[in-house]
Order: structure tokens, then sequence, then C-alpha cells
């Protein structure tokens, strides 16, 4: 993903997804700032293993991930088994609105795997960050959406073959 177009041209598409999504799943604004998240963390991963040889993390302040959760649920206690099942599936409708704006935009058709749910933040092994979009909300913290690549040069292109 990283060479198969311009790296503003693909935050703007990151961008796009997580404001809408996060906006029509859980019911929560999010604005791009400086704001770290805190040290109360989740993360959730995913890896491209055909199409793309990048992967996506979000990093979250645990509060606005039960706010998210508890407002797509309707109801205002959620538990941790809840927290981690919406967290999953937000991240899969999430990186499957990528993989399809991706594909409209480079024809390349994309799968990745299932999403992995990590209390505290996770850096998968191998990659490095290419960039970070930093998020927040006012009441529930904030938010760290990552594109990683692999670490050595020329491995994150476009593969025809998978």
């Amino acid at each position: 993903m990283n060479t198969a177009m311009a790296k503003e041209e693909l935050e703007r598409i990151l961008d796009e997804a997580v404001q809408d999504v996060t906006e029509c799943t859980a019911g929560v604004r999010l604005h791009q700032g400086e704001q770290s998240p805190g040290e109360d963390l989740c993360t959730v991963q995913i890896t491209f293993d055909k199409g793309f040889h990048t992967s996506l993390t979000l990093c979250a302040d645990t509060r606005l991930l039960y706010r998210m959760a508890s407002n797509s649920f309707h109801e205002e206690s959620v538990s941790a088994e809840d927290l981690e099942e919406f967290s999953k599936e937000y991240f899969n409708v999430l990186c499957g609105r990528i993989a399809g704006a991706m594909f409209r935009a480079t024809k390349v058709p994309a799968h990745f795997s299932p999403p992995v749910f990590y209390h505290g933040r996770y850096e998968p092994e191998g990659r490095e960050i290419q960039f970070m979009l930093t998020y927040s909300n006012e009441q529930y913290g904030g938010a760290q959406f990552i594109h990683h690549v692999p670490c050595s040069e020329g491995d994150g292109e476009v593969s025809e073959d998978n």
C-alpha cells in the first residue's frame, strides 16, 4: 500500500474511513489532533496478506473504546468481552471500507487477516511506522491509527502473485 499510491492520498483515504466508520457505527466524532492516547490503552491490528504487504493498527484509550461499544450496543455498561468483540468487529468494518477504497484507487484486490485485540500498546514485529494519524474526542480520550510497512525496503510493494 505504501508504493501503490501517494502517501497523501492514502492518508486521506484512511482519515475519511476512520471518521465515517467511527461516527456511523459508534456515534463518536473524532477530530485529528496532536493529543496522544493516555496510559490505559487497547490495540486492534490487522495485516494485509494479499495485494499489499502492510498492516494497520488502532491504539486507543480504553475509555474511548468503551464509549464506542456502549453507543453501538445501546448499553451503559459493557463487559471486557463485549469491548474486545466490539473492537474487533469495528476494526473489521473499518478495514473493509479501506480495502474497498484502495481497490477503487489502485485496482489491486486486497485481503487482510482477522483483527487481533490486545490490552495495552502493540507494535507488530518486522514492521515500521510509515505514518500515524492521531485523533481525539474531548470527552473520551484519543486514538492513533497507524500504517505499518515491512522494515526492509521494497517488501511493501503491490504484489500481483498473492
